[in-house]
């Protein structure tokens, strides 16, 4: 017998936000689709999804909360492996970056291409997009801020590892011209080719040492692997690459598809290629970079405030409601737009008046007029009408396999829905409540009936990949039986599978039709009661721990809360001088990683200017700004006195500038 064809679909591994929100889901909902319809055809599908989970956002965010960055994301992430669960989302395997399999995986990577020559030391001072996680050059930039987010970019100097990206340029553009597919859709092709890599591109900056939340150097431990690198390689270290078992790296790679959002292509599409070469790897067979999902025009976003939270729409309308409008809505490859407006009207007009009236007239029908067991139908009496719809019936697996095999998912729905129109046209074409009337009309009404239940089989069956959930409610009220040989994917294509004596049941409504405007008022009610507990959650907990610290602690003694609170760094002094008109104060320039700080300071009589300058003293890096003697002070240096002498607090060894004291 031979062997399944393998299917391998990859959605980005997630930054662990605080909060998912729709737009998030989006990617992952098609990337599901598909690996469900692939299953459906009887691939072996590997679906992957995930988090990427270091880098300095990351590690800064855990500063804030005063927990370490493992901690962080591992409350996050539960949070959205229950997320997934939620929106029936059936990955096959689900990988963090701080998995102990990845990270050993990533070193080999790392020294592999450092021992062949791709990856050489060198010095990085350039412009760095903290939320992205990326290196920008000056024209690149936009407005002088990143191209990607709008936000701040800061400029970043440090001694980093260096990826050869340029030695790679013509092999790139020769393969993605020579494989026109491997970038979709071709908008994205022509952006990549014609504004980055035909512009020429320059070395990438591989490592940090800025901050320490990141894959070790084995043989460099100031340095971690930057995040890009780290996350990218998880494609195939998902699957075994670098480790004892590769098989299902050899069995599933190359990817046949990596779905994207648009502002990552070109980390997908240049930097991923180019380590594949340099590894030597096949590259993915293709890669696609869909649009967002907007509201009110614009990108969602939780610094934006405009997020909208996919948990309280799964659980007030099912996770299929969901799904059907996410895939529905959005043209695939280009931006769409949400609403909860949209969402309802999309909810009562497609699910519950075409399709539910659909399964719940017929159903109806069939036990009022056949005590709900669908006689022999072979006589049917064939009109212009029945041909019509036996016709677009019969063709329309064949149409949504097409539109399935391209991504296409709103035109495969959107050729389903033309089928289900056509239906409940046919029921006020045919009247059968007027068949039902003479006797001699009953052979043509068992026609009618036929024709209404085996096109709503083959509709159902074609909608698993979709809607999971919902074809098991259709054949539960057409009388059929999950998992039999004519619900099976392959059966659509067929007419004429229903089977007489199949007994129709009487149901709920499969979608019940819902009220827009109490539905927006409680959706606004419900987003405004999780915002108040969220402040009440944050605000409660700091007041409770006050309060019982007052009450319980000796006076002058901290908690590790209180002490969690002040950030003190390594920084490098690199220059210094005496401020005018002071005998005490010395002014400073301090390195502090990836940043510059004035501090003034009082140890002019203990330290001259010219001794501080080299040294790494200890900085308290939130206190608040100071003047003194009209100089800005932005933080302090620390000492230790006894009786009149002082002495600094200062770091022996190799600690770079920046690197967190706790």
């Amino acid at each position: 017998m031979p062997e399944k064809k393998t299917y391998y679909i990859t959605t980005p591994i997630y930054y662990p936000s605080d909060k998912l929100h729709i737009g998030h889901s989006y990617t992952t909902v098609a990337a599901d689709c598909e690996a469900r319809y692939r299953r459906l055809k009887g691939y072996d599908v590997m679906f992957l999804t995930g988090t990427d989970e270091h880098g300095q956002k990351i590690q800064k965010k855990a500063e804030a909360k005063g927990v370490t960055p493992q901690a962080y994301v591992d409350e996050i992430v539960a949070g959205i492996k229950d997320l997934w669960a939620l929106m029936d989302i059936t990955n096959d395997k689900f990988i963090r970056t701080t998995d102990d399999y990845h990270v050993k995986a990533v070193q080999k990577i790392f020294k592999k291409l450092y021992d062949q020559g791709d990856i050489y030391k060198s010095e990085y001072e350039g412009h760095y997009c903290t939320p992205c996680e990326s290196f920008w050059t000056e024209t690149q930039l936009v407005d002088g801020k990143c191209p990607d987010c709008g936000g701040n970019v800061e400029i970043t100097k440090e001694e980093s590892y260096f990826f050869r990206l340029s030695k790679y340029q013509d092999r790139l553009i020769e393969f993605i011209e020579g494989n026109p597919d491997f970038i979709s859709p071709s908008a994205r092709k022509n952006e990549m080719l014609n504004n980055f890599i035909k512009k020429g591109l320059e070395d990438l900056c591989v490592s940090r040492t800025s901050f320490d939340w990141g894959v070790p150097v084995t043989f460099d431990d100031k340095h971690v692997v930057y995040v890009w690198v780290d996350a990218l390689s998880n494609y195939i270290t998902a699957m075994g690459y670098g480790s004892d078992d590769d098989s299902d790296y050899k069995k599933y790679w190359p990817a046949d598809m990596h779905l994207v959002g648009k502002e990552i292509v070109r980390f997908h599409t240049i930097i991923w290629p180019a380590l594949l070469m340099a590894l030597d790897l096949p590259l993915p067979k293709q890669v696609y970079g869909h649009g967002w999902l907007l509201l009110n025009g614009d990108k969602m976003s939780k610094s934006k405030g405009n997020v909208v939270d996919p948990v309280i729409l799964v659980d007030r309308y099912t996770s299929d409601a969901i799904r059907y409008f996410l895939l529905r809505e959005v043209p695939f490859g280009s931006d769409g737009s949400f609403t909860p407006e949209s969402l309802i009207k999309r909810i009562n007009a497609d699910l519950a008046n075409d399709l539910g009236n659909l399964v719940s007239r017929t159903a109806a029908m069939e036990i009022k007029y056949f005590g709900g067991a669908m006689p022999e139908a072979k006589d049917r009496l064939n009109t212009e009408a029945d041909d019509e719809v036996i016709g677009m019936l019969s063709q329309l697996s064949k149409t949504v396999e097409g539109y399935l095999d391209q991504l296409q998912f709103p035109l495969a729905l959107t050729e389903i829905w033309k089928c289900v129109s056509r239906l409940n046209k046919y029921i006020d074409e045919t009247a059968p409540w007027i068949l039902s009337k003479n006797e001699e009309d009953k052979p043509r009404l068992a026609a009618v009936m036929y024709t209404l239940l085996e096109g709503i089989r083959i509709v159902s069956i074609l909608l698993e990949p979709f809607m999971p959930k919902t074809p098991a409610k259709i054949w539960e009220q057409i009388g059929l039986e999950a998992g039999s040989d004519i619900t099976v994917w392959d059966s659509a294509a067929t007419w004429g599978l229903y089977p007489a004596g199949a007994v129709a049941k009487k149901g709920d409504p499969i979608f019940p039709r819902l009220d827009l405007e109490k539905e927006l008022a409680a959706l606004e009610e419900i987003k405004q009661a999780a915002e108040a507990k969220k402040e009440e959650k944050k605000e409660a907990p700091a007041e409770a721990k006050a309060t019982d610290a007052k009450a319980e602690l000796p006076e002058g003694v901290i908690t590790i809360d209180d002490f969690a609170k002040v950030k003190l760094v390594v920084a490098e002094v690199m220059t210094a001088e005496r401020v005018e008109g002071s005998e005490k104060l010395i002014k400073m320039k301090l390195n502090v990683g990836n940043a510059e700080k004035q501090v003034v300071s009082g140890i002019a009589k203990f330290y001259t200017p010219e001794e501080m300058v080299g040294k790494k003293v200890v900085f308290v890096a939130n206190l608040a700004p100071a003047t003194l003697c009209g100089v800005l002070s932005e933080g302090m240096i620390l000492a230790a006195t006894k009786g009149k002498k002082l002495t600094l607090l200062t770091i022996e060894g190799d600690l770079p500038a920046g690197s967190k004291i706790s």
